[in-house]
């Protein structure tokens, strides 16, 4: 594998994604008017053209074109923009950054761009997959500017740098939708902004197609299709929780039922469903919309997250009365669930009565089928309980496809625990089990299982072995 070329990447706009690739070749550095650049051939007729384009005396640094390949494919991914519409061009002026960048992490995947501000320098990093990854640095004299132009499009305040700031981007760039929650948050050298890139494809995604097993998806279509009482997803932030809370809903949402949601915010709309967003300002809390939704004659309840104690106890409420209420709720285990409601003092009777399944959720990230290698374990490497099950595993390599960071994409993995009879008497009596007392297939046992298929690495499974 080549080597990796050190890229500075604050010369990355010096050209945009098109030159890069025509000329075949990667900014290295700029000194005294001088453009030095990493090229695979010192190409007379192509350093005369840059000049010209530049204005400046430019020189190639000559490199092999595999080093070459791989830092083109890495800044300037023009070969992704054929599967989704060309890039906005990409000038020194600075005008047309913003979407270029957006447009970029949409190629990407990215979830969320991240604009910060340090002591001397700025850069934006694209969430993908999970991990953040630097794209761009550039000097504090265009930070501003940036800012400013974020703030017009969310609609928000630019004389306000002291307070925090939400809004919403709806960004258009040909036939492209993107849909864009903005925070802005004021940081000791400038505000931070994270923009999170909505995807609306996720409101139409199935749930089978989230990541169950054949057996997990049977166990929580019946959970889910009970007349009444609380379905519960636990995991972390970006655990994918909101996906599969949209999928159940998208599921469920047929014109004989009226569902309704409360979120902060609302992320996707779903056409049939009736959503509100939290505004706790002026007093519209998730315990105050859940009290005006029971005089909604609701039959499903969509409840963003269970933040504290009085609004466990109103949907608790919503369930006795003959309601089927899902939520969100920040455990670490399908079981721990169980037990934070009852740290919230909800009566442990209840717990039991109304409680129709727990799950806990997390994305891993796959290894790129393009370029994963496979390799023999190495004694020592695996701990005792995969010993033996197998002799070879597969490793991150890295190529075109993933930007050479060896993984592309994730899968949803599941710890389902459906409260039956048992397990109900159970939580009454605050008897409770462990996992493999339950006999459940934990999170452990889901990672376990992907990457003896194959589809991961030790490395990303490795937190759940430990």
């Amino acid at each position: 594998m080549a080597n990796e070329l050190t890229i500075s990447k604050e010369l990355v706009e010096v050209i945009n994604p098109a030159q890069a690739w025509h000329y075949y070749v990667v900014p290295k550095s700029r000194d005294n008017g001088t453009m030095v650049f990493y090229a695979k051939s010192d190409d007379s007729f192509a350093r005369e053209e840059l000049e010209m384009l530049l204005g400046c005396v430019v020189q190639f640094d000559v490199r092999n074109e595999p080093e070459v390949h791989k830092a083109l494919v890495r800044f300037y991914p023009i070969q992704q923009q054929k599967q989704s519409g060309s890039l906005e061009s990409f000038s020194q002026n600075f005008d047309d950054f913003l979407p270029k960048v957006i447009q970029e992490a949409k190629i990407h995947n990215s979830s969320d761009i991240h604009v910060e501000a340090f002591e001397n320098v700025c850069r934006i990093r694209f969430r993908i997959d999970g991990k953040l990854v630097e794209r761009y640095q550039f000097g504090k004299d265009k930070y501003p500017a940036l800012i400013n132009k974020i703030k017009i499009q969310a609609h928000l305040d630019i004389a306000e740098k002291r307070l925090p700031q939400d809004g919403r981007i709806f960004f258009r760039n040909g036939n492209d939708k993107i849909d864009i929650r903005v925070s802005v948050l004021p940081t000791l050298y400038g505000e931070k902004v994270v923009l999170r890139l909505l995807n609306k494809d996720t409101a139409n995604i199935a749930l089978d197609a989230l990541g169950f097993s054949v057996e997990q998806l049977e166990v929580y279509l019946k959970g889910i299709q009970r007349p009444n009482g609380i379905i519960l997803i636990s995991g972390p932030t970006g655990s994918g929780k909101t996906t599969t809370l949209y999928a159940s809903l998208r599921h469920l949402n047929t014109e004989n039922v009226n569902i309704m949601t409360v979120e902060d915010p609302v992320e996707y709309t779903i056409d049939g469903i009736n959503q509100v967003h939290v505004k706790e300002d002026i007093g519209l809390t998730f315990a105050a919309a859940l009290r005006t939704f029971l005089r909604q004659d609701p039959d499903i309840i969509m409840l963003g997250e269970i933040r504290d104690q009085e609004t466990a106890q109103m949907a608790i409420r919503a369930a006795l009365t003959g309601h089927l209420v899902f939520s969100t709720i920040h455990t670490n285990s399908a079981l721990g669930t169980i037990s934070r409601l009852l740290d919230m003092d909800v009566p442990s009777y209840l717990v039991a009565n109304t409680l129709n399944l727990s799950m806990a959720q997390r994305l891993v990230r796959l290894l790129c089928p393009h370029c994963k290698k496979e390799v023999v374990i190495e004694d020592g490497l695996l701990p005792e309980e995969l010993n033996g099950k197998i002799n070879t595993h597969f490793v991150a390599e890295g190529c075109d496809h993933c930007l050479y960071t060896g993984y592309l994409g994730r899968k949803a993995i599941y710890e389902i625990l459906p409260v039956d009879t048992d397990l109900a008497q159970n939580i009454k009596q605050n008897n409770l089990e462990t996992a493999d007392d339950l006999k459940i297939a934990t999170l452990k046992d889901a990672a376990v299982k992907l990457y003896l298929q194959g589809l991961t690495s030790l490395d990303e499974i490795y937190s759940y072995l430990l």
